[in-house]
């Protein structure tokens, strides 16, 4: 149990990858805060892990809208009665709008760029400080597609991604000398409710992206969700001492092997957002 009696929050928790990363952190001995919305999931999940409980090990359960400044405070509430959190996963996220940007509806643009970049900002704030009590802690903030190039026709779910992978690289700079971790996840393409709502949207406001998936939808039996749950345990658990400030793609990169190169990994532009210049692609352009 490499999260034995440690305090875990998952936001999202009891659907698609939410419910992979709280099922993985409890079995692996985490005491457990998972937000979502509806109270009959968070009950079936209770029901779900309780019988595979280890003694003394707790679930939370917050019935929350993150979208809303009162359910946001009731989550900031519940960790402060649980002393803080070591590993906190913000899970929860909208993908908004589809279509041209500027065709888009503002409000809903606004809406996705408030839950999915200032949500976790504001759960960062609140859990670092009792982090910085213990000396230790671990944050984990799921980016998605367009992080790390532009995705047509999903300009505000790409652009709230981005500024927070580079809110974490910030964040684990500051947090870094006190014990604390940051990094941010990518967990490929899922068969989730996201992955639905670009299926109904249809290739004439979703664009090419549609056919890829669909293909996702119809392939995915739940091993990608699988694959970036552990992934997420390995950035939650001390196997992954060392890593911070990086966004970690759970399929493409060899994370079950970085534990090898950490140290080359410190230090480093590895797995990090950059700009590029025509040096990086052996161009010798004549400066002005």
């Amino acid at each position: 149990m490499r999260l034995r009696g440690i305090q875990a929050l998952v936001t999202g928790g009891t659907r698609g990858l939410g419910l992979e990363i709280a099922g993985l952190f409890w079995r692996e001995g985490a005491n457990l805060i998972v937000v979502a919305r509806d109270a009959r999931e968070l009950d079936n999940l209770r029901e779900d892990l309780q019988p595979q409980a280890a003694p003394g090990q707790v679930f939370d359960a917050v019935r929350a809208d993150l979208s809303r400044d009162s359910g946001l405070q009731s989550v900031i509430e519940q960790m402060a009665r649980r002393g803080g959190v070591e590993i906190l996963v913000n899970n929860a996220a909208t993908q908004g709008p589809i279509g041209k940007a500027w065709e888009c509806d503002w409000m809903a643009w606004e809406a996705v760029v408030k839950l999915d970049l200032l949500v976790p900002v504001q759960l960062c704030r609140a859990a670092v400080p009792a982090m910085l009590r213990r000396g230790k802690g671990s944050i984990i903030n799921l980016s998605g597609g367009g992080a790390s190039g532009p995705r047509e026709n999903f300009s505000a779910y790409a652009s709230a991604k981005t500024a927070l992978v580079r809110f974490t690289e910030t964040l684990a700079a500051e947090v870094k000398p006190h014990g604390i971790r940051a990094n941010a996840m990518a967990p490929g393409a899922m068969n989730t409710s996201m992955m639905r709502e670009t299926v109904t949207a249809g290739p004439e406001r979703a664009g090419a992206d549609y056919h890829r998936a669909l293909q996702t939808v119809q392939n995915d039996s739940g091993t990608t969700a699988r694959r970036a749950a552990e992934l997420c345990l390995f950035l939650a658990s001390d196997e992954s001492a060392g890593l911070t400030g990086r966004l970690l793609s759970a399929v493409w990169d060899p994370w079950q092997r970085l534990a090898e190169h950490i140290h080359e990994i410190d230090g480093s532009d590895v797995y990090t957002l950059r700009r590029i210049v025509p040096k990086d692609r052996g161009k010798e352009w004549a400066e002005s």
